[in-house]
């Protein structure tokens, strides 16, 4: 018996190593050749998927086999760290260690080649166009967040008694199918300006004139054009509180609001002492992601005004520092600002997670 069982243990070792050996020489082996970038663009698709596919299935398999080789109980402790090590890994290699890098070259100068320490993080907060841009990214982040998760709150609990709940639902969120460039473009169109007499082909500049009054620059008066920016920032966003709250509000016990319409408490007071404090979870987790995508926002300034006129965020700022001017050094600054405007929502968010029941 020993000896039957130390075979079976000699063939699993050898699988093992067999299929350890197959799965280095595939993920190199494809590595290397679409590196190598010689075969047309359709093939090179075709192999990348296929090639990123079957890796990650062997990775997966083959570290499986390798911790079956170890007693039960190890197994059982180390199995899980095998399923979560390769994501941490790729995640590792494609965020802590640029944001490492980024975090050095800010100490950086323009060329990354001399040390200036802590002069870039300077330039952020003594600059005018940086401290216009700082002003309007919090502009972004209060009005841009609370416009989005109030109107998708609304229109969460109006189609709720509403007989055409799927189609209004629908219709406000159709915008999340359209990208913010795509977003940016239909509003350029909307806000557009003929002086002059000419005719107006924008929606609100016709409005405007058919009621008699003067067309507007709506784009070039600071500080108010940053909130025609936002305002198609809103429009996208609305969809996706809608959807969340909406399905939050449906988790809501009727029997609670019935209680309190017979005790005489009126719509408002059941909205503010009922239904917001059971939804308050859905509320913060639509408010931080729109928060976080407010933050980042780069798409709808650049398509729209391209940061002039005082429409200049954080996000702009970075782009325009690392490749317009080509100065790596406050662009890595900037984008270390973010990181820390970011890192205090992200903290919350893992602390909810964790104090929910699901997650203990």
């Amino acid at each position: 018996m020993p000896t039957i069982k130390t075979q079976s243990k000699g063939m699993d070792l050898l699988a093992t190593l067999i299929t350890l050996a197959v799965t280095i020489a595939v993920a190199f082996g494809g590595f290397l050749l679409l590196r190598s970038n010689t075969l047309p663009q359709i093939p090179t698709t075709l192999i990348a998927i296929v090639w990123g596919v079957a890796s990650v299935i062997l990775i997966f398999y083959s570290l499986n086999l390798l911790a079956q080789l170890f007693p039960t109980k190890t197994y059982n402790k180390i199995v899980p760290y095998i399923f979560i090590g390769p994501a941490v890994l790729i995640m590792g290699w494609y965020l802590f260690l640029p944001t490492m890098r980024s975090l050095y070259l800010s100490f950086m100068d323009k060329n990354s080649t001399k040390f200036v320490g802590l002069d870039n993080y300077k330039f952020l907060f003594s600059d005018r166009s940086m401290l216009v841009s700082i002003r309007n990214t919090l502009i972004w982040l209060v009005f841009g967040t609370g416009f989005s998760v109030v109107f998708g709150l609304i229109a969460a609990i109006l189609a709720e008694r509403s007989y055409i709940e799927k189609g209004a639902k629908t219709f406000i969120f159709l915008p999340m199918s359209i990208s913010l460039v795509g977003a940016g473009v239909i509003f350029k169109f909307m806000y557009s300006a003929k002086f002059g007499g000419s005719e107006q082909i924008g929606l609100l500049n016709a409005l405007v004139v058919a009621f008699g009054g003067e067309p507007k620059n709506w784009l070039g008066n600071a500080p108010w054009n940053n909130f025609f920016l936002i305002a198609i920032f809103v429009w996208l966003q609305t969809g996706f509180a809608l959807v969340v709250l909406s399905a939050a509000l449906k988790a809501v016990p009727e029997d609670m609001i019935e209680a309190a319409r017979i005790d005489g408490a009126g719509e408002f007071r059941i909205l503010m002492q009922i239904i917001i404090p059971n939804i308050r979870s859905s509320i913060i987790s639509v408010s931080t992601t729109i928060l976080l995508a407010a933050l980042k926002c780069f798409d709808i300034v650049y398509s729209m005004t391209n940061g002039q006129f005082g429409t200049e965020v954080l996000a702009s700022q970075q782009y325009k520092q690392m490749f317009t001017f080509h100065n790596y050094g406050r662009g890595s600054a900037i984008a270390i600002l973010i990181l820390i405007g970011v890192s205090p929502v992200i903290y919350y968010n893992l602390k909810e997670f964790k104090n929910r029941e699901a997650f203990k």
